[in-house]
Formats: C-alpha cells, sequence, structure tokens
C-alpha cells in the first residue's frame, strides 16, 4: 500500500502562484506514473498534469499548458502552478498510476491505482 500526502494549497489572488507537493509513503515512483487532479464543486475529477518518473517525460492538459510545471524530487511530486486564474480553483489530489507511461499517459481517474487527501486551491479575482 502506498499513501500519498499533497501539501501547498491555499488561497491566492488571481496572477499569482502557488507550488503543492506530493510524498509518498515509500519510494515506488519509479515505476509509477504520478499525475495531478483536481475537482471543482459541482464537477468532474479533471486531470491537470503527468510525469513519467523513468525519463522524466511530462504531459499536461491544454487548461494548464505553459502556466503549470509538474516535476519530481526523490519521494517527492511537485506541481508549479503560476498566472493562476479563478477557475483553477479546486481540490488538487496526487495519484499513482501502475498502468505505464504511454502518449497520451493515463487520464482517466479510474487507471489510477492510489490517491492522496487532495489539497484546496482557491483562487479569487
Amino acid at each position: 500500500q502506498v499513501q500519498l500526502v499533497e501539501s501547498g494549497g491555499g488561497l491566492v489572488q488571481a496572477g499569482g502562484s502557488l507550488r503543492l507537493s506530493c510524498a509518498a509513503s515509500r519510494r515506488t515512483f519509479s515505476s509509477y506514473v504520478m499525475s495531478w487532479f483536481r475537482q471543482a464543486p459541482g464537477k468532474e475529477r479533471e486531470f491537470v498534469a503527468a510525469i513519467r518518473w523513468s525519463g522524466g517525460s511530462t504531459y499536461y492538459a491544454d487548461s494548464v499548458k505553459g502556466r503549470f510545471t509538474i516535476s519530481g524530487d526523490n519521494a517527492k511530486v511537485y506541481l508549479q502552478m503560476n498566472s493562476l486564474k479563478p477557475e483553477d480553483t479546486a481540490v488538487y489530489y496526487c495519484a499513482a498510476s501502475l498502468s505505464g507511461w504511454h502518449s497520451p499517459p493515463p487520464r482517466n481517474p479510474h487507471e489510477y491505482n492510489y490517491w492522496g487527501q487532495g489539497t484546496q486551491v482557491t483562487v479569487s479575482s
């Protein structure tokens, strides 16, 4: 069993930045696809970004491309969010998939095996 713990959420004004972190209970990232998802009130959980741990390939949703950057270091995955917009307001989740990397990588929440508890990001206008 792998536990994922997110941190770094908060309240920020539009145009601001936040950095989210995701820490795993054990160092297993090398065999996983690590991703960030988000879920706004009344909406479905949506894919944000993914990273292939071996090789460092990344993939982004069109809505965040050019503004968000996913990266990893040791047993942590990060999501740097710049130029934030009110529509980025959501609970952000870290997730790990054993499905393997393909192009595009898994983007359906059902393809992910482990989830964090989520961290709230609120962007005020």
